[in-house]
């Protein structure tokens, strides 16, 4: 990862944290108004909310820890995987729980809380993991491509969750936040124990 890539995380916790304390706040509120106005019915971009379905997460899972297993035998990579994908998704429930957000009063509305966003933090995690995994071997070209297809994949799963009325923007930009902080102390452990092995094997 870039050197930025990680004081950036910090970043988006502060931001996380802000959203958290004034998510009830006029400004945060007139906000979310202001963004589903311009989203909402847009079903170009809702359509996306389906690969941040947890179904399409779960087979990505394990198609990318099969691939792991037998074609590059990278166990670590493997161990990434379970802590962004499936510990990331547990966060991601206990945060909703502890905050209760109630989502959007629509008809036939979800009745899970709505804060963080599941979708965007669960999307963000396994992009950007998918992303760093596959970039790793990979030449420039290709690293550049595959960072930039999850990047906007990421904001597309998003922002059809407030396309939907599925959540307020505030949630989906929650969500990130914290998916890309989670993201980066995985990030963290996985490079340590890189490096420690490769240290233990010269």
């Amino acid at each position: 990862m870039k050197k930025w890539a990680y004081p950036l995380a910090i970043i988006t916790f502060i931001v996380f944290i802000v959203l958290r304390v004034t998510y009830q706040g006029n400004f945060v509120n007139k906000l979310d108004a202001a963004i589903a106005e311009v989203l909402f019915g847009n079903r170009l971009i809702d359509v996306f909310h389906y690969i941040g379905e947890p179904e399409f997460v779960v087979a990505v899972a394990v198609v990318l820890l099969a691939y792991l297993a037998w074609r590059v035998k990278n166990y670590r990579a493997m161990l990434l995987v379970v802590f962004t994908f499936a510990a990331g998704n547990v966060l991601n429930q206990l945060l909703k729980k502890w905050i209760q957000r109630p989502r959007p009063e629509i008809e036939d509305q979800l009745t899970s809380f709505s804060f963080p966003s599941g979708h965007a933090m669960t999307g963000i995690l396994y992009l950007f993991t998918t992303a760093y995994i596959l970039a790793e071997h990979n030449s420039k070209g290709r690293k550049v491509l595959l960072w930039l297809g999850a990047i906007i994949l990421t904001m597309l799963i998003g922002l059809s969750r407030v396309a939907g009325a599925r959540h307020f923007a505030s949630d989906v930009l929650a969500g990130w936040c914290m998916g890309y902080t989670w993201f980066i102390i995985c990030v963290i452990w996985y490079e340590r124990r890189k490096k420690l092995f490769q240290s233990n094997h010269q």
